[in-house]
This record gives structure tokens, sequence and C-alpha cells, in this order.
């Protein structure tokens, strides 16, 4: 596993460069509300869009649909319909539930090392 690549340019400077698809995952996994509709699906299974609502509730609907759509393009959850209602649930892939070691590891640094200032606790 490479995350960060160096070259020497012609001026005879040292080039360091995030590996591309680290520098992409964190970029996706950074992106507001990513994380936390991901914590919350490994945290409670499937979820109803409203009970995604309810629990991430600093996120607007309109910004919850984007996100929900972009992590389902990305292969992270799964929406699924169920045939005899008009039941929606949004359910992490196989893909989605290896977010689970990274997650507890930030949960772990976070319980460690952040102090909520006044500021975070509105």
């Amino acid at each position: 596993m490479q995350m960060m690549s160096s070259k020497t340019t012609a001026d005879g400077t040292v080039d360091f460069s995030l590996c591309p698809r680290f520098e992409q995952t964190f970029s996706f996994l950074g992106k507001k509300w990513n994380g936390l509709i991901i914590d919350v699906l490994l945290q409670e299974g499937p979820q109803r869009f409203k009970d995604l609502a309810r629990k991430i509730p600093r996120c607007s609907d309109r910004v919850l649909v984007e996100r929900l759509k972009e992590l389902e393009a990305n292969g992270v959850i799964v929406r699924r319909t169920f045939p005899d209602n008009s039941l929606i649930e949004y359910e992490l892939t196989t893909k989605g539930e290896e977010f689970k070691d990274v997650m507890a590891a930030v949960h772990a640094w976070s319980d460690k090392w952040y102090c909520p200032t006044e500021t975070d606790q509105k």
C-alpha cells in the first residue's frame, strides 16, 4: 500500500504527491455527511430516508438525497424498494461494510484526542 510518492524535479526540488487512490478515497469519505451516513448504516443497519434524516438532523433533505445518490453510484450503498409497498431502504453493500474498521479507528481516535469546543456543541 503506497500512500505517497516522490520524485525529484528538474530544478532539484522534491515533489511529494499522494497516491491517487488514497487521495480519491479521502476526498470521498471526507465529503460532508458521507462518513456520518456510512457510520449510521454500520451502527443501525438498513435505514429508511426519514430515519437517516432524523439521525443526521443538520444535513438538509436535499443534500442527504445527493449524498445517498453519490454513495449508491460509488457502490457503497444500495437503495432497496419493496414491491408490496412504498418502503425504500438504504443499506451498505459489501464494499460499504468494509468501512467498518476505518470508522472504528476514527471513533477510537476521536474518543482519545478530540475535545469538543463550545461552538461544536451548538
